[in-house]
């Protein structure tokens, strides 16, 4: 298990958010997570809806000893959130902490003591730590592997930064553990120049402490927690939710950097479209941009100055027309994005009139007619379309859902169309980590998840989703 604490004495630098939604991605991301609330104000449990007057027993209860009280398990104390998603709330008592365990032998050492009877149950633990320097923080502290400190980019923040760090660095000396501590900057406004200037001031002088990913200022991040939801469950297409699910990869090694280019096979449909129609975009520009057979029309401006006017862009599909009819229309392939036909016609025939007239003054000897050989892809049929395809899409009267997981060995399907079934329903493995269905459906609107392997996930590949009685979010197709 590891155990990352998010620590800063400042207040309002976002350590409360961070920890509520980078766990909560965590567990969406199929990691058993648990959240340990350690701060006597008791937040977590109120920004993820947990009822103060039903809580019983909190993490209080099992850090103290027998004399103290009664003493409880940490396994009893935990509320299930969602999926893989666990809490341990905190409430008032704990601020008697530092009071009750003062001058006692072992009183650093509490908590960690409390994690190891969960260690087997967890992959990762989120301890959410008060915003002061005390033996509560120096509890988190003996129990962690890791710390992250929040930073809001602001003036105030980057001023008391130095010293916090200088603190971190002697308590983790007096813990004579090895802790990994990184900072992470929150709140970042990337319209106002302080925000930017604080960024960059960050990354001179905090150069081998400072994360890669960053949490941008979102109002979302603001509303979710005030209807008690985690971002993954408020708005899981929101920018927020997209900052902790990088930091979540991030730590759990996935990320990429932001100077490698994201590899073809971990895009989603729609994003390997996109970025296959900028790499036509850009091969169209360098073709009629710097070996143009016509002088490109230039732009009288007020200074007086000529500016060449860029070749418009290929006009994109209607917006109501459907990604397979699309598909069987043939301005998309796979091969090759948003595919021009009709252009790499008039490339080739432009190229044989040039071949014919011997002109100098056109070289374009073989490089447009390669470019569009290349990009002319053969005819597929609407079968193989669909075979490439991922995500949910209406083909005549039957559904067809793909999707890919790729270390599944099985996935099933359940929703309102078997009536949560899932074992009624498995999907083919036409390729390894690839699982493909077709069913009959009559037109309606259905709900449904998958079931990996044993567990519910949603379908990464649609965004038409809802939050269910269990505060977890189903997919939705609508049938015509």
């Amino acid at each position: 298990m590891r155990t990352i604490a998010i620590i800063n004495q400042k207040g309002g630098c976002g350590k409360t958010t961070t920890s509520i939604n980078l766990a909560a991605c965590l567990a969406r991301l199929g990691q058993k997570t648990l959240l340990v609330d350690m701060d006597p104000q008791g937040h977590c449990a109120i920004g993820l809806a947990v009822p103060e007057d039903q809580i019983e027993r909190t993490i209080h209860d099992a850090l103290i000893e027998e004399r103290d009280g009664k003493p409880t398990r940490l396994c009893d104390v935990v509320w299930q959130i969602a999926t893989d998603f666990d809490l341990a709330p905190s409430n008032i008592k704990l601020a008697g902490f530092e009071q009750t365990f003062a001058g006692r032998l072992g009183r650093e050492d509490r908590l960690r003591k409390a994690l190891e009877t969960v260690r087997a149950t967890y992959r990762w633990c989120i301890i959410d730590c008060p915003p002061s320097v005390g033996l509560i923080t120096f509890n988190a502290l003996r129990a962690c592997d890791e710390a992250i400190v929040p930073v809001e980019t602001g003036y105030f923040s980057l001023h008391g930064l130095a010293r916090m760090m200088e603190t971190l660095e002697l308590m983790r000396n007096k813990c004579d553990q090895d802790i990994l501590i990184r900072v992470l900057p929150t709140l970042y406004d990337t319209r106002t120049k302080l925000a930017r200037e604080v960024l960059c001031e960050l990354r001179g002088r905090f150069k081998d402490y400072l994360m890669d990913s960053a949490v941008n200022f979102n109002t979302k991040l603001k509303e979710a927690a005030s209807f008690g939801q985690p971002i993954t469950e408020y708005d899981p297409g929101s920018r927020g939710y997209k900052d902790f699910v990088n930091l979540a990869r991030e730590l759990m090694g996935q990320r990429p950097t932001e100077s490698e280019p994201t590899p073809i096979d971990q895009l989603s449909r729609p994003a390997e479209l996109v970025q296959r129609a900028r790499q036509l975009a850009q091969l169209t520009n360098l073709q009629f941009g710097r070996n143009s057979v016509k002088t490109p029309e230039l732009d009288q401006t007020r200074e007086g100055k000529q500016t060449p006017v860029e070749p418009p862009m290929p006009t994109p599909a209607p917006a109501t027309e459907s990604w397979v009819q699309a598909l069987e229309r043939g301005q998309i392939q796979y091969g090759g994005g948003l595919e021009t036909a009709n252009v790499a016609s008039a490339l080739c025939s432009e190229q044989e009139e040039l071949d014919d007239s011997g002109d100098a003054e056109y070289p374009l000897a073989g490089g447009i007619r390669a470019a569009a050989e290349r990009s002319v892809a053969p005819a597929k049929t609407t079968a193989q379309k669909i075979d490439e395809f991922y995500g949910v899409e209406q083909v005549g009267a039957e559904v067809v859902f793909a999707v890919r997981f790729c270390d599944a060995k099985r996935v099933l399907i359940a929703g309102d169309f078997n009536n949560w079934s899932p074992i009624s329903t498995p999907m083919v493995n036409r390729r390894p980590g690839e699982f493909f269905t077709r069913l009959p459906l009559r037109p309606g609107r259905y709900r449904y998840r998958f079931i990996v392997d044993g567990k519910w996930v949603t379908d990464p590949y649609n965004t038409y989703v809802e939050v269910n009685q269990f505060g977890e979010l189903n997919n939705v197709v609508e049938v015509e």
